[in-house]
């Protein structure tokens, strides 16, 4: 029975419509290949058992036979999740390997390789992640005995126009040249999840420690991550695209501790952090205006008081305080440095706290050195 492409529903009630990996739609392809390598006929639909037992079908977009190799291609529908990858075309070509050899893994045009240690693949292989690796050998092994052949293949993964999507991804600071990464643990993309971006937050964390680092940088933005490398030096691998996701940046270092950590980031973003968020993103979180007049101090002007409380947002906070004298970016940084060490709890890591304003100007910063 094919799956339905379903999630859950948004609070208006629609539905979201899940979605399928590259890994998934890699394996799918695969199989596709292969079956019809040894058969001469391609399985369309063809479908595939996921790691938790899902078994969706994918069509095919683009199918070639030849004698040695077979080719098929998958449109991958990442459902409703603002994936990069969205419409790309996941192709697997499949050849007769050498006996004994077993599965052997290629990286086609638009599938990167790995060059930098601290990725769960090593450096000079294909950036195909170890599930959808297990994925692929687990179809060319079943597939293999199904038809009493030794599943001794090669696979040939592509990903056409990978390299530009790549450049739009953090493959580049993670040291994977030349395309995408063929990603999945589950071989569904769940909308909204924002697994991927904090399973990139981790892997960037992971290089950054194979290198040796001892100084990297989170920021919520590229403003902020400018001049926060700008000012401490830091190279490219040091800084980690943390966005509005602070939860999985430190709570991934309290157990992979790096010696030093900056949070870079707007006032407002860092606002929230301060208040106890992890999750920054303006659907999850919103500054709460009396704790941020609080904030201001206790001799807080009445009328300056109730300027804040219906301020349209935390900038116009920031600017009515500022207009006061009141310095409330720094009592901001350093309320957002407690969150994050009350969050790595006893880590050995040391944090500092840099909030921006739009243009990159510095307007506080907070430290073990300057508190």
């Amino acid at each position: 029975m094919r799956e339905k492409n379903r999630q859950e529903t948004t609070e208006s009630g629609s539905e979201l419509r899940r979605g399928w990996t590259t890994g998934a739609c890699a394996t799918a392809a695969t199989r596709a290949a292969l079956t019809a390598l040894l058969t001469g006929r391609f399985p369309d639909p063809v479908t595939i058992t996921l790691p938790r037992g899902q078994t969706p079908s994918f069509a095919l977009a683009r199918e070639t036979l030849g004698r040695d190799e077979a080719m098929a291609a998958i449109v991958k529908d990442a459902g409703d999740d603002p994936d990069v990858t969205h419409g790309a075309t996941i192709v697997a070509t499949v050849r007769r390997g050498r006996p004994r050899t077993g599965v052997v893994f290629r990286a086609g045009e638009g599938v990167g390789m790995v060059t930098l240690p601290g990725l769960p693949v090593d450096p000079g292989q294909p950036a195909i992640n170890p599930v959808p690796r297990r994925m692929m050998t687990e179809t060319v092994e079943t597939v293999s005995a199904e038809h009493g052949v030794a599943p001794d293949f090669e696979i040939e993964i592509s990903v056409p126009g990978g390299q530009a999507l790549a450049d739009m991804t953090w493959n580049p600071r993670l040291g994977i040249k030349g395309g995408l990464s063929i990603l999945g643990t589950t071989g569904i993309v769940n909308p909204f999840s924002c697994s991927a971006w904090i399973h990139s937050i981790h892997r960037g964390i992971d290089v950054a420690r194979a290198a040796g680092l001892e100084h990297v940088l989170g920021s919520t933005g590229s403003t902020s991550e400018k001049t926060a490398r700008d000012l401490f030096g830091l190279p490219d691998i040091a800084c980690l695209d943390m966005g509005d996701f602070a939860g999985g940046l430190l709570k991934y270092l309290r157990q992979h501790p790096l010696p030093r950590l900056t949070i870079a980031g707007g006032f407002a973003k860092l606002s929230k952090l301060a208040q106890g968020a992890l999750d920054l993103h303006s659907g999850r979180s919103q500054v709460d205006m009396e704790w941020l007049a609080d904030r201001a101090g206790p001799n807080l002007n009445q009328s300056v008081r109730k300027r804040i409380l219906s301020a349209n947002t935390a900038l116009e906070a920031l600017e009515l305080t500022r207009e006061e004298g009141i310095d409330l970016a720094a009592a901001i940084a350093r309320d957002a440095r407690m969150t994050a060490l009350e969050t790595l709890r006893e880590a050995p890591v040391a944090v500092d706290i840099l909030v921006t304003d739009r243009q990159g100007n510095i307007l506080a910063q907070s430290g073990a050195d300057r508190d």
